[in-house]
């Protein structure tokens, strides 16, 4: 098994654990706030390579000055952290493709994955938040989370179609010398490009990379399984039913055998998150860990988070429930307890999914830097010795 940690980036909110937290749109993060956690987001991954953990993943998000997820370019700070550590692999979870040009991406993931010696992954993502994507998006790929009916399937339509052709120019440049490029969004290089030499045909991706590219895709539907497994994306889960995921899990080794000719390991070029929060009796993990866990709900709930939950009729959950720390963990999707249940939890997907790389999420909005290191050593220490 590998271990890895993933923090949104949240500022510490006092209010949450104090049990009076504001409305997520009435936050606003000062300067301040949002740098003191930027710095200890480093020390995390640091302190995460001491505890002995493999992997070490950041958010891409931008304008949230409520200050939930505070890091626009995860890419920079992978680039500090791995001048400040020696084994820990890093990554994101996720780069918006969308909100990038596909090349400066290419240039800057190239970059930190030759600094790093090859310990950088590329995590790529559609997107969340309307005012990131449409502000600064080339192609207006918006998700669509505030639509409905037709609306809403052609935008989403529209942001599979820009996210899978960004994709495209990006492992065309990370993976050859020389080459060119003509889709819908991009003609690279421009037709009628002109340098010294005359017509200018061809680009060079600079840096080049050394070493092997990595890339990881969020995961939440069938589309997105189907076009991760043709491409060849590792694929990442998370608040999602756990018999969801089972399915889902299976069907990428299949998929995948079928466009690769490959078989693959019953955990190979898969991650779980899984939200963990632990604490010496039930009461006071549910306590603290439920503060966090519905302010999570408060960010998230409004874009469509929780259709991964199951509803009652066996069927993904109608978009808008905010879902209860109850219903989290008995669907499994969160681990909050004791050790010995937070070790229950892990256990299950172990055994189910046949799980070789869990990432675990130990900062829940509103809690302290202070409090998710201790998560991170109360999990190494307390409940990985307890699995089998």
């Amino acid at each position: 098994m590998r271990y890895g940690v993933f923090f949104f980036g949240s500022v510490e909110m006092p209010d949450v654990l104090a049990g009076n937290p504001l409305p997520a749109g009435q936050r606003r993060a000062t300067r301040q706030q949002v740098w003191q956690a930027t710095q200890h987001l480093v020390d995390l991954g640091v302190r995460a390579e001491e505890l002995g953990f493999d992997s070490y993943w950041l958010a891409e998000h931008h304008f949230q000055h409520e200050g939930y997820e505070i890091v626009p370019n995860s890419l920079m700070l992978q680039s500090h952290l791995v001048a400040k550590t020696r084994r820990i692999q890093v990554g994101a979870m996720f780069n918006i493709v969308p909100q990038w040009h596909p090349l400066r991406l290419a240039e800057d993931f190239s970059t930190l994955l030759n600094l790093s010696g090859g310990r950088a992954v590329l995590g790529v993502g559609r997107g969340t938040v309307p005012r990131e994507l449409r502000s600064l998006g080339m192609h207006q790929a918006d998700m669509g989370y505030l639509e409905s009916g037709a609306k809403r399937d052609e935008v989403d339509a529209h942001n599979r179609k820009v996210f899978a052709e960004y994709m495209e120019v990006v492992r065309t440049a990370l993976d050859n010398e020389t080459f060119s490029y003509k889709g819908e969004f991009f003609e690279l290089p421009p037709a009628g490009t002109h340098g010294p030499d005359g017509s200018v045909d061809t680009l060079t991706l600079l840096p080049g990379p050394l070493h092997e590219v990595e890339i990881w895709q969020a995961v939440t539907s069938p589309p997105t399984l189907g076009y991760a497994a043709e491409v060849g994306h590792g694929c990442v889960w998370w608040n999602q039913y756990h018999g969801f995921i089972r399915d889902q899990w299976e069907r990428y080794a299949e998929l995948y055998q079928q466009h690769h000719d490959v078989a693959l390991s019953s955990g190979a070029k898969r991650i779980l998150v899984l939200p963990v929060h632990i604490a010496d009796d039930h009461e006071t993990a549910w306590r603290v860990g439920g503060a966090g866990h519905d302010e999570f709900w408060n960010l998230l709930a409004p874009f469509g988070w929780s259709r991964g939950y199951r509803g009652d009729d066996g069927k993904p959950a109608a978009p808008g429930l905010v879902p209860t720390l109850q219903q989290s963990t008995e669907q499994k999707m969160w681990a909050v307890g004791t050790p010995e249940e937070v070790a229950e939890t892990v256990q299950h997907h172990k055994d189910s999914l046949g799980l070789e790389h869990l990432v675990v999420f130990p900062h829940f909005p509103g809690h302290t830097y202070a409090m998710a290191e201790e998560q991170m050593q109360r999990f190494r220490e307390q409940v990985v010795p307890l699995l089998r």
